[in-house]
């Protein structure tokens, strides 16, 4: 229901359509590798794991992961786990109650601030100001 109302929704000129944006990963590009790195950040976008711990639960190396990566996906690994973060962020600043540093801690910030920097850059709005505008 969320994701159709935020499709339908069309704001005045005047306003950012950022906090409307999905993310829409790409899973059809054939890269075995590739697809499993991207089920384990959709799975446990909390998880710190450093690009080596990454290359090597695939049996890739940290530059070929990183190449393959953004040519499967148009996305640095960083970006795309910031991403997924995000949108899990936003499910849960829309279906819960949670303060927004518990939501932080629990998509993979270690860091509040950080989180809201990163979150205003994608969505457009602060995590506060999202969760307002998305229950209305």
């Amino acid at each position: 229901m969320l994701e159709t109302a935020r499709f339908l929704v069309v704001d005045p000129p005047r306003r950012s359509q950022s906090q409307y944006k999905a993310f829409l990963p790409r899973f059809d590009h054939g890269d075995k590798e590739v697809l499993q790195v991207q089920h384990q950040f959709h799975a446990t976008p909390e998880l710190q794991k450093s690009i080596g711990e990454l290359a090597g639960s695939v049996h890739l190396s940290e530059r070929t992961l990183q190449r393959r990566f953004f040519r499967a996906t148009r996305l640095k690994l960083t970006e795309y786990l910031q991403n997924v973060r995000i949108m899990k962020a936003r499910q849960l600043l829309e279906t819960t109650n949670g303060s927004v540093e518990s939501i932080a801690w629990a998509v993979g910030y270690a860091d509040p601030a950080a989180f809201r920097k990163v979150f205003g850059r994608l969505t457009g709005a602060k995590p506060n100001v999202y969760r307002g505008d998305a229950r209305l």
